[in-house]
């Protein structure tokens, strides 16, 4: 499977997750609310993700000069022609091609021990077919030079883009990117 067909895959599932998810919530109330209404749990593929207490991974803390997930998932949705359309608060909004750090947990898009396009998740994967937060939780990157897959979190700095019409479904891009420090 290449790299295309994967993203594609993912977006696909991001997509059915926010569908079926919007027909339960108001759409208007920002996606970090959003529970099942039946199990009154987060709705997977919705939200910043969720960090299961029993998982072997530390969940990322806030770092100073790391952009904090709790700022991109702060997302807003609404409704708009059959499809979902991100509103971005303005302290999002001044990120737009900025260069920043953020850290995750990597989601390769690519076969291979290095990785030079990948997904940045705010929380770690515990299922291969499992996408593990909503669009407000993901990050596409595209670096430099290749990264080593780890487990644990990564930091990665590079210029980030906020996207409101990616035909994958994604809300965040980081291009140009190399491993950075906090």
């Amino acid at each position: 499977m290449n790299t295309e067909s994967l993203l594609r895959l993912v977006a696909a599932a991001v997509c059915a997750a926010l569908s079926a998810g919007a027909a339960a919530l108001d759409a208007t109330k920002p996606s970090a609310d959003a529970t099942s209404p039946v199990l009154g749990s987060p709705i997977p593929g919705q939200g910043p993700g969720f960090h299961d207490p029993r998982s072997a991974f530390k969940p990322i803390v806030a770092r100073e000069g790391v952009v904090p997930w709790q700022l991109l998932s702060s997302v807003s949705t609404k409704n708009e022609k059959n499809r979902i359309v991100p509103i971005f608060p303005q302290p999002v909004q001044a990120l737009n091609n900025r260069t920043v750090k953020i850290e995750g947990f990597m989601m390769p898009l690519e076969p291979g021990e290095k990785q030079r396009h990948f997904l940045l998740s705010s929380v770690p994967t515990t299922c291969s077919f499992c996408v593990p937060a909503g669009p407000e939780g993901l990050v596409e990157v595209r670096t430099r030079t290749p990264v080593k897959y780890s487990l644990e979190s990564v930091i990665v700095e590079g210029r980030l883009s906020v996207l409101s019409n990616d035909p994958y479904g994604l809300y965040y891009r980081v291009v140009d990117a190399q491993p950075a420090q906090p």
